[in-house]
């Protein structure tokens, strides 16, 4: 964060933040959670899963494609097109706390 002024730096941008960064120690603490662990819930983890799987496919399907001999505009245009709509939902995945009541 950069220092707005006097004073030690600025450690979070906002005060929800700082909640935030404070609940999730306490509630680590709670669980006994090490630094290097996590908590999502199995629906989570299963998205998660399918979208790295729907990925894979993509990956090896343009592999398999760009074996074959001379590819044309159209058909590479395709291919990233499909790696692109792949990809994307695991680029736009959030891992940020869901909000609980």
């Amino acid at each position: 964060m950069v220092n707005s002024g006097p004073g030690r730096p600025k450690e979070f941008c906002s005060q929800r933040c700082r909640q935030w960064d404070w609940v999730s120690r306490q509630r680590a603490t709670e669980l006994a959670l090490s630094e290097n662990e996590l908590v999502m819930t199995r629906d989570e983890l299963d998205k998660l899963k399918d979208q790295i799987y729907v990925l894979h496919c993509a990956l090896q399907d343009v592999r398999t494609d760009l074996a074959s001999p001379r590819q044309t505009k159209e058909t590479l245009q395709e291919m990233l097109g499909w790696l692109m709509d792949a990809a994307e939902p695991i680029a736009s995945a959030s891992l940020t706390p869901a909000i609980r009541p």
